[in-house]
């Protein structure tokens, strides 16, 4: 038997099987039973299926919600923080897009799935309004021009992140032509040469 805390081996059990079967298909009863536990103790933790989903996102996934809450302006140069700002959104794309496609092809379950993260502070949006945030006050401290519309330069380096997620992903190896490393600082380069 696993000795890791229940609570642990229910995130781990929830991360498995959206990354295998999708969001769509897992359910609180597969996630309990995989983690060897009832389904009334995995509600002792979390509310639901979304809670948990979004538990996934912010403790399994690459740390892109962090690193966006954690940027200073004027600190580090803006080319290296966006670099690296690129190269986690588009890890955490990535490994999001396979548990959250599946959402897609339900309409019905979409908005059951909205409706339950509407009270749980997250969504696809908080990334762009954070690295928005991020670049608006490098504006303040003069390092990303006066005139730049930093919301749409946001909206383009992270939608350019997950597009390369999407992408690929349908592609026999999935594999892009650059390198992550290569794909995030040419993205970060040339977004700068347009708002700096």
């Amino acid at each position: 038997m696993d000795q890791k805390p229940t609570r642990v081996r229910i995130v781990d059990a929830a991360h498995e099987l959206m990354l295998s079967i999708g969001l769509a298909r897992t359910t609180t009863k597969e996630i309990a039973k995989a983690a060897g536990c009832s389904e009334a103790a995995l509600y002792k933790y979390f509310s639901g299926k979304e809670d948990l989903f979004v538990t996934v996102l912010a403790e399994r996934l690459p740390r892109l919600g962090g690193l966006l809450t954690e940027l200073t302006a004027g600190q580090g140069t803006v080319e290296g923080n966006l670099t690296e700002i690129a190269r986690q959104a588009a890890l955490f794309y990535e490994q999001t897009f396979p548990m959250a496609a599946s959402l897609y092809a339900e309409p019905q379950l979409k908005r059951r799935h909205e409706q339950g993260v509407g009270g749980l502070e997250a969504g696809p949006h908080l990334p762009i309004q954070q690295l928005d945030a991020y670049l608006r006050a490098e504006q303040g401290a003069g390092r990303v021009r006066a005139d730049a519309d930093t919301y749409a330069a946001a909206s383009l380096l992270l939608g350019a992140c997950a597009q390369r997620a999407f992408a690929y992903a349908a592609l026999p190896g999935g594999e892009p032509p650059q390198s992550l490393d290569d794909f995030a600082a040419s993205l970060a380069r040339t977004l700068l040469g347009g708002i700096s």
